[in-house]
């Protein structure tokens, strides 16, 4: 067996809400599902492999899917569960290597490289973690095995579902060659602009184009473009979680709302989740960005405490703010972020001591709700909160303050 100086693999599930509700409820198995935020969600978030035989995918609206299938069952989301099962997944890979990266809920990176004396070929890794998951979670992942995590990425989506492609470090540059390079992960559209402007369709138009071109143009991010477009992704596995650049929530709301209380309500819950991750992760903030998406366009603003703050209170005193600017218009969704969270006892000026009372009333609140679900206890306004339940970050992660829903 030819050692490998560099081996990476992708892990990406199949259909991975989807998956877990078939997994969970026999009935489902073999049939057409497509998930939604809630039974009052509008398009689905993703859909089994059955229903995109049919032509449904991921955004399909209901009333459209029943139209291309008239049987595809809507099922709600559980954000709490999908959590559960990844974090399971995420658990059992570093039993194979301690190098893992979870890129998102679904995907993880894991550098085999020193392990090949250990299980040999790689591909005998690749077919090792397919099991695995498997084994611990009862739903399917394809998997792509490669000399960097560009390649390793593009070749696990190559053969879904249950796929496991290899692909050699010295045979990247020719698989990669054919792809555009705007389906590379990172490749925006304004980069992928600029690229084809220079020629550059296909990854393997990058080796006409100087590296100096996109590091001049964009620095180490586009230098990085370019290695990737040749097989030759630099990037390492990231196990360490920086520090949150923004915390935020948002919730889409019934479309064209237009009734003040219920534009009140929205942003007092979203006000409370705020002020209850920052708690929960000892980060304060005092900029925030407060907004009502319309059909003009966002109205929102960026608003500032009076000294940094996690209390909800001093939140809602500033998104109250937004309605004095609200004119009537139709709204669609609304989201308030913590634009400048930092780690919280940062020394205070002799006027802006918290008030202890108020501390003592959030910790209790929290503790509260930690035990017996979020909002068990709340104000009364959000007693006629959104009813659609959480969705998982992005970017979410199995610990620390990404470990978000």
């Amino acid at each position: 067996m030819k050692r490998w100086e560099r081996a990476i693999i992708l892990v990406d599930m199949d259909a991975f809400f989807a998956s877990v509700e078939q997994h969970d409820h026999p009935e489902l198995r073999g049939r057409p599902i497509g998930i939604t935020n809630g039974l009052t969600g509008t398009c689905f978030i993703t859909c089994s492999y059955e229903a995109r035989l049919h032509g449904i995918k991921t955004g399909t609206r209901i009333k459209e899917a029943k139209q291309l299938y008239p049987d595809v069952v809507q099922v709600p989301a559980r954000p709490y569960r999908y959590a559960e099962v990844s974090t399971n997944i995420m658990t059992a890979l570093r039993d194979i290597t301690p190098d893992v990266e979870v890129f998102s809920v679904d995907e993880a990176f894991l550098d085999i490289t020193h392990c090949q004396g250990i299980y040999g070929d790689p591909a005998n890794v690749g077919q090792l973690v397919k099991d695995l998951v498997y084994d611990v979670s009862g739903v399917t992942c394809s998997v792509g095995v490669s000399g960097d995590k560009t390649t390793a990425k593009v070749a696990a989506k190559k053969d879904k579902p249950e796929g496991l492609v290899i692909v050699p470090p010295w045979k990247s540059r020719e698989f990669l060659k054919p792809l555009p390079v705007t389906d590379l992960c990172g490749v925006a559209k304004g980069v992928g602009r600029y690229l084809r402007e220079r020629g550059v369709e296909t990854c393997g138009d990058m080796q006409d184009l100087p590296i100096s071109e996109l590091g001049r143009r964009f620095g180490n991010p586009g230098r990085r473009i370019w290695y990737m477009a040749q097989g030759l992704d630099p990037e390492p596995i990231q196990q360490t979680v920086p520090a949150p650049k923004s915390i935020g929530h948002g919730k889409v709301m019934p479309p064209n709302t237009r009734d003040k209380h219920t534009l009140k309500t929205y942003l007092h819950h979203m006000a409370e989740k705020v002020g209850a991750r920052l708690r929960k992760h000892d980060f304060e903030a005092q900029t925030f960005f407060i907004g009502f998406k319309t059909e003009q366009g966002w109205l929102a603003s960026k608003m500032k405490t009076q000294h940094p703050t996690c209390d909800s209170k001093d939140i809602k005193t500033c998104a109250n703010k937004l309605l004095e600017y609200w004119e009537g218009q139709g709204c669609f969704q609304v989201q308030i972020t913590a634009l400048d969270p930092k780690d919280r006892g940062n020394q205070l000026s002799l006027f802006d001591k918290p008030d202890p009372k108020r501390e003592q009333m959030n910790v209790a609140m929290d503790k509260i709700n930690e035990r017996y679900g979020e909002f068990t206890l709340a104000p009364a306004i959000l007693l006629n909160r959104s009813n659609m339940p959480n969705v998982i970050a992005p970017a979410w992660k199995p610990d620390g303050h990404r470990k978000t829903v």
